[in-house]
């Protein structure tokens, strides 16, 4: 059974910066693309960035040249920095990812942006 754990949300100010955490159990994490996640209030989740099992890295738009996503496959953790947050950055964030045809959510973790 696949867990994932995200730590490192909370409350920060416009420009600010926050590193979300991603533990990961059950699976072998170094052969799994790891995603992070968001969903703002009233709003469909969208994915935010990807990392694939050979570190290639996508992301959003929106979030491109703030946002870094990066994998510690020893410790079976994937990270999402986030630098120069903006209240529409404001969302619980999720990790993620597919084994065997199944995707597993971690339990969220809330960030907030304040102007």
């Amino acid at each position: 059974q696949v867990q994932l754990v995200e730590s490192g949300g909370g409350l920060v100010q416009a420009g600010g910066s926050l590193r979300l955490s991603c533990a990961a159990s059950g699976t072998i994490f170094s052969a799994n693309l790891m995603e992070w996640y968001r969903q703002a209030p009233g709003k469909q989740r969208e994915v935010v960035a990807t990392i694939s099992s050979v570190a290639y890295t996508t992301y959003t738009d929106s979030v491109k040249g703030r946002f870094t996503i990066s994998r510690d496959n020893a410790k079976n953790t994937v990270y999402l920095q986030m630098n120069s947050l903006k209240p529409e950055d404001t969302a619980v964030y999720y990790c993620s990812t597919v084994q065997r045809m199944r995707r597993y959510w971690g339990q969220g973790t809330q960030v907030t942006v304040s102007s």
